[in-house]
C-alpha cells in the first residue's frame, strides 16, 4: 500500500511542534521506509512525533511513535518505530 493522506490527523501544535496520528494496514517496516511520507514533505518537520497504529487488519498491528528524522528536498524519512505497547499476558 502506500501513504493516506485521509488518515494522517493533527493531534496537537506548539512550539513548532506537531504531534501526529496516522493509521495504516501498512506495516511499521513500510512506514517508515525513506520516501512514505513525501507527499506530506510540505507539512512533517524534523522531530515531529507520529502516533501510529500500523498493520490494522492483518492480524500483526503495531502500535507506537515514529519520529521525523529527515525531511531535505522532498523526501521525508523516519525513525524506526518505537513501540507504544506490548502483547498482553493475560
Amino acid at each position: 500500500m502506500a501513504y493516506s493522506s485521509k488518515t494522517l490527523s493533527v493531534l496537537g501544535y506548539a512550539n513548532g511542534f506537531t504531534l501526529w496520528h496516522y493509521a495504516t494496514p501498512d506495516p511499521a517496516a513500510s512506514v517508515d521506509t525513506s520516501g512514505y511520507f513525501n507527499a506530506a514533505a510540505d507539512m512533517l518537520r524534523v522531530g515531529d512525533f507520529i502516533l501510529a497504529n500500523t498493520g490494522q487488519g492483518s492480524g500483526a498491528p503495531q502500535h507506537g511513535i515514529f519520529v521525523v528524522a529527515a525531511n531535505q528536498n522532498g523526501t521525508v524519512d523516519l525513525a524506526d518505530l518505537t513501540p507504544a505497547a506490548a502483547a498482553n499476558s493475560d
